[in-house]
């Protein structure tokens, strides 16, 4: 079994920034602390976009610096507050396909990891740039990979989910053409469940008969208001990463609200009871 630490919507911002009165950076210090004290046997940390609000330099230089504070090994994605240029510039040692998307993928254990990028750029015109694409070049990269894996079972990752997932607003900018993605995926056999972000929820499901998970950012959240057409409103509630376990059947997916976590191990139901008793 593998374990993947999944965060997801960073939106780090240069110093003295804040979006609703939240760090986004000081957030997100605390989930990379908490997942590298409690999960020291990740594998992998995986970022799916959206690694900064604005797309700047400074923002990428100190996630960078909030990264170096973690052992365990970090994959990143890229999403529509990104610029893909500037991202590159920060992280030279990224993996980048034949085209110069930032589009890669590993093996970790017995599973395939394929990341993708569906930045809708350039050029950044808004708010068009808000959903996201994928290419011909980017389909076709991606079915190569498929076509590779053979048997290997496949964990798929991408920022804009690639089908509606129930808030109007954040499905009028999802990836723009996910039937297309899907097709791909259609025609192998070896994609088990696909991994999004972009809504700032934890929502699950399938699509297509592909199980799929999303998970809430560790920053600021999307409200459960399923009737607004409005992709800016955003809640304080709990910061949160996923935890995904990959086994030789399928993959477990957990959503851990770290910053009301009562403790980093829990009391059991015995201790409870004796010390009940000895009152």
């Amino acid at each position: 079994m593998s374990k993947i630490i999944v965060f997801t919507d960073l939106h780090i911002l240069p110093i003295g920034k804040t979006i609703i009165g939240l760090d986004p950076y000081a957030r997100l210090a605390a989930g990379i602390d908490h997942a590298t004290k409690i999960h020291p046997d990740a594998d992998r940390i995986v970022c799916t976009g959206d690694l900064t609000h604005r797309g700047d330099a400074d923002s990428y230089r100190r996630l960078a610096e909030l990264l170096d504070r973690t052992h365990i090994p970090v994959s990143l994605l890229i999403g529509n507050h990104d610029s893909r240029e500037t991202f590159l510039s920060c992280f030279p040692d990224v993996s980048v396909d034949p085209n110069g998307f930032v589009q890669s993928v590993m093996d970790v254990g017995d599973w395939r990891l394929v990341f993708l990028d569906t930045l809708n750029a350039p050029p950044y015109e808004f708010p068009e740039t808000y959903s996201g694409y994928l290419c011909p070049a980017r389909l076709d990269w991606l079915q190569g990979q498929l076509r590779e894996a053979g048997d290997r079972p496949v964990l798929l990752f991408l920022h804009h989910p690639p089908h509606d997932i129930g808030f109007p607003g954040m499905d009028a900018i999802k990836l723009k053409n996910g039937p297309a993605l899907y097709d791909v995926i259609g025609r192998f056999n070896c994609v088990k469940h696909l991994v999004a972000g972009h809504v700032h929820r934890t929502i699950s499901g399938s699509h297509r008969g592909v199980p799929f998970s999303i998970f809430k950012s560790p920053c600021h959240q999307m409200p459960m208001n399923m009737d607004s057409m409005d992709v800016s409103l955003s809640v304080d509630e709990p910061a949160a990463y996923g935890i995904l376990l990959t086994t030789p059947t399928g993959v477990l997916a957990h959503s851990e609200d770290y910053e009301i976590a009562i403790a980093d191990v829990g009391t059991s139901h015995e201790a409870l009871g004796a010390g009940a008793a000895a009152e």
